[in-house]
């Protein structure tokens, strides 16, 4: 704005002697009126520029209504007015409201455009409205509120805050405290009974519909009504339907609950359902008001094509008066055992693993034991003579295994005859090998009756061992 301001000051300068200080007033000679005019004129738009270059400003206002004391459960409206001096870019951004021991319905979204005048400056603005329904006589106190938003030529997103307000809600007269209080501006309570077309019989059903409406009232705090068991009938209740109510076009007006339960006839004869009443406050007359619908009564006759639906309470109750659950002793304490026995598994598993590892070594030094034996020597004995070519590397390891040595001959004439057939001038090898298979019983016996140990041909390597072989 300097750079505008200073060619101003210079054409004022300039034109001093003709115009008069005042722009509205006569000029000091005829000549000059005309620039005098173009001269406010320009002062007059560099001012209103200067105004629209200015800050937006954002207000936020708050009121209740009504301004008197409240009733418990009746309605206060807290009216939130948003403000600015130019225009909103986008809906604002409204806190959250929460008063202990009321109902707070936040708005729904629909908002009541302003047009203000506040010390000659105009604003624009939103109205968005607070339900609240208190539900305890008691003092209330509504924080102060910040409202954020965006005005038009705002450089960044402003807040403002509402003051803070008190109202002090009190009991209606006839209502005892603790007791249900629906305060309302009027109320209207309906039944509608749903039933075959047929004369009812026993294992029928109808339908019992209550439906209130309330004027001025927040559909969550309608009470529920009282729609009890009744002896003969089988109860079925319904979730209740609760909505708000509006005028069509979006403007909150009262709430509505609708109640039902279906009843299935068990018993014939005749049957009743009792009247409801809902007590509540008439803010219009300003005195307490009862609303009423009439009992039900109906006829059943008996079905004798009926058998009845069993009823899980009513099993319920004889179960737990005749038919008790005895437990035996052996099945209160099996699943202890297994417990414990799990547990033992559990705590025993690296002593089981040892074992087992033991169990092992013991096996795999019984096995090497036996392939080291002599009787296992023995045992190859048979299938080395009838191999193709035949050996004697068995009957050779079964001599030294038996502390025999290498002196075969020392052990029979049965292998002193086959060695001669093998290796004498005249070899028989076949027929002595036949021979020698079928008298190994008698080989082996004899070779265990000679008592005599033979040392052996070579001494091991090991000087450790040489005491196993006596000389």
């Amino acid at each position: 704005m300097s750079d505008l301001q200073d060619p101003v000051a210079a054409i004022a300068s300039r034109l001093a002697p003709t115009v008069d200080p005042r722009c509205g007033s006569e000029p000091a000679r005829d000549g000059g009126r005309s620039v005098a005019t173009k001269i406010c004129g320009l002062l007059i738009a560099l001012i209103s520029l200067n105004t629209l270059a200015a800050d937006p400003v954002l207000k936020v206002q708050a009121t209740l209504q009504p301004a008197t004391s409240p009733m418990v459960g009746g309605l206060v409206e807290l009216q939130l007015d948003v403000l600015t001096d130019t225009w909103f870019t986008d809906a604002p951004t409204l806190p959250d409201l929460k008063l202990p021991g009321a109902l707070v319905m936040p708005p729904d979204g629909h908002a009541e455009h302003l047009n203000q005048t506040q010390n000659g400056t105009s604003f624009s603005g939103m109205r968005f409205i607070y339900l609240i329904t208190p539900n305890a006589a008691q003092d209330y106190d509504i924080p102060a509120l910040t409202v954020r938003a965006t005005p038009g030529q705002a450089a960044a997103e402003l807040s403002a805050q509402s003051q803070p307000l008190h109202f002090t809600a009190t009991e209606p007269p006839g209502f005892k405290p603790g007791d249900p209080v629906l305060v309302a501006q009027g109320l209207r309570l309906t039944q509608t009974i749903i039933k075959p077309d047929t004369p009812l019989k026993v294992g029928d059903s109808l339908t019992r519909q209550l439906t209130l409406q309330a004027d001025g009232a927040l559909a969550m705090s309608l009470p529920t009504p009282e729609l009890g068991d009744i002896k003969g009938l089988s109860r079925y209740p319904k979730a209740p339907q609760v909505q708000a109510l509006d005028d069509g076009r979006g403007h909150f007006t009262g709430g509505q609950r609708i109640d039902s339960a279906s009843y299935r006839i068990d018993r014939e004869g005749h049957h009743s359902l009792p009247p409801v009443e809902v007590k509540w406050w008439d803010t219009s007359s300003q005195q307490t008001r009862i609303a009423k619908v009439p009992a039900v009564d109906f006829e059943a006759a008996a079905n004798s094509g009926y058998r009845p639906v069993f009823s899980i309470s009513e099993d319920l109750k004889k179960l737990g008066r005749q038919h008790r659950l005895h437990l035996s002793g052996l099945a209160l304490w099996l699943p202890l055992a297994l417990v414990g026995v799990a547990l033992l598994a559990w705590f025993a598993r690296p002593w089981v693993h040892r074992a087992y590892l033991r169990l092992q070594a013991r096996r795999r030094a019984r096995q090497d034991q036996w392939l080291a034996s002599s009787d296992y020597a023995w045992r190859q004995i048979p299938a080395q003579i009838d191999s193709t070519p035949p050996q004697l590397s068995a009957l050779y390891l079964w001599t030294r295994r038996s502390r025999k040595g290498l002196r075969l001959t020392g052990i029979g004439p049965r292998l002193q005859t086959l060695l001669r057939a093998c290796y004498g001038r005249e070899p028989t090898r076949d027929p002595a090998l036949k021979q020698l298979k079928e008298s190994l019983s008698t080989l082996h016996s004899q070779a265990a009756s000679n008592q005599e140990t033979v040392a052996p041909a070579l001494r091991p390597l090991n000087p450790i061992h040489e005491k196993d072989f006596p000389e």
